[in-house]
C-alpha cells in the first residue's frame, strides 16, 4: 500500500534549525534503508506556486502567492504494508519538529494513493 504524507505549515517560520534538518536526514535514511520510503522533498514557498483549476467549465490559471493559512511545505511517499506503519513514520517526523523547533506548528495529512502500483 502506498501513502503520501503531506506537511502543512505556515511559511512565516523561516528555515528549520540545523538539528531538525539533521534529524530529518537521519530519519529519511532509516526509512529508505528499511525500504518503505519511495520519495520525499521540500516544496518551494507558495509565492512560487501556480494553480490550474476549472471554474464554471473554464480552465483557470492563477499565480501565487495564495492566502492559505497552512500551505504545503513538503511531502513523503511511503510503500508500507499497513496504515499504522505510515502513521508511525509520520509521527516520528512530526516529533522531530516538536523536539527541535519548539515554536513551530504544523500538521501532516496522510492519504492513501490508489493506482496501478498501490
Amino acid at each position: 500500500m502506498r501513502f503520501i504524507a503531506v506537511l502543512r505549515t505556515a511559511e512565516a517560520h523561516g528555515f528549520p534549525p540545523p538539528e531538525l534538518a539533521e534529524g530529518i536526514a537521519a530519519l529519511g535514511a532509516e526509512a529508505a534503508r528499511s525500504g518503505v520510503l519511495v520519495d520525499t522533498a521540500g516544496l518551494l514557498p507558495v509565492a512560487t506556486a501556480t494553480r490550474v483549476g476549472v471554474t464554471a467549465g473554464e480552465l483557470t490559471v492563477t499565480e501565487g502567492p495564495f492566502d492559505d493559512p497552512a500551505p504545503l511545505g513538503a511531502y513523503a511517499v511511503y510503500d508500507v504494508t499497513t496504515r499504522d506503519e505510515v502513521i508511525d513514520w509520520t509521527k516520528r517526523f512530526m516529533d522531530l519538529h516538536r523536539r527541535t523547533w519548539p515554536t513551530w506548528e504544523g500538521e501532516s495529512e496522510i492519504r492513501q494513493i490508489f493506482g496501478p502500483e498501490s
